[in-house]
């Protein structure tokens, strides 16, 4: 059961990687750092938008619009921390 709940934090924390890594992305593209004609950073951004949008576009639609701030990707780590330390508390608890 522990193997499990290792396997669901690295994860998890892969995850909020992924997520940070695509916000910094954006803001890179958005102050004209990165070059998206470049083959490998549109690879790059596809790939992680690809594995961020499904979770944030139905929080985007939720939040309110905060004039070009997307605090979305910060909700969504705030909620997969819960989620990891919520999951650690559940099986330790059941232990004692």
């Amino acid at each position: 059961m522990y193997a499990l709940l290792s396997l669901i934090s690295t994860v998890i924390e892969i995850y909020i990687w992924i997520l940070v890594a695509s916000a910094v992305l954006s803001w890179l593209i958005a102050f004209n750092v990165v070059n998206t004609r470049n083959q490998i950073v549109a690879m790059v951004t596809d790939v992680l938008y690809r594995l961020t949008e499904p979770v944030l576009a139905p929080l985007r639609r939720i939040l309110p619009n905060f004039g070009g701030l997307d605090i979305s990707p910060v909700v969504v780590i705030l909620l997969l921390i819960f989620i990891r330390r919520l999951l650690f508390e559940l099986f330790f608890g059941m232990l004692v």
